[in-house]
């Protein structure tokens, strides 16, 4: 992990904290000041592995024009989500590079969510 970390990361860069899917459940369930960020597209969010309940899908390649949706969040610390989580993995380089500090990611993504059997919200139709 720690390869991969100073791969996204590199050396000067502060890695976000990195929790699992527990936690994140834990984390929803008792606290009002998270928010989970999905960066998977459209597509994904609404297809066969669904999204966890309340996320915001925020697609990666539009993280940096949108960053007026992630100012409205105010001081909610910013679970960062997508399939593994590569692209979140991105997604926190790229807040934290932004000035954005209170950004963790969801180590596994949904797929780590999936494995914990942790409910999910799946497409209609």
């Amino acid at each position: 992990m720690a390869g991969l970390l100073s791969r996204l990361f590199g050396k000067r860069e502060q890695a976000p904290e990195i929790i699992d899917a527990a936690t994140l459940a834990a984390w929803l369930a008792s606290r009002d000041d998270v928010c989970v960020i999905d960066v998977r597209n459209p597509d994904e969010f609404v297809g066969p592995l669904g999204h966890i309940a309340g996320a915001l899908n925020l697609p990666l390649p539009e993280l940096a024009t949108r960053r007026a949706d992630i100012d409205a969040l105010g001081d909610r610390t910013l679970v960062m989500v997508c399939l593994t989580d590569k692209r979140s993995g991105q997604a926190c380089r790229d807040l934290v590079a932004a000035g954005v500090s209170r950004v963790v990611l969801l180590g596994g993504g949904m797929r780590g969510w999936h494995a914990a059997s942790l409910p999910v919200v799946e497409a209609h139709g």
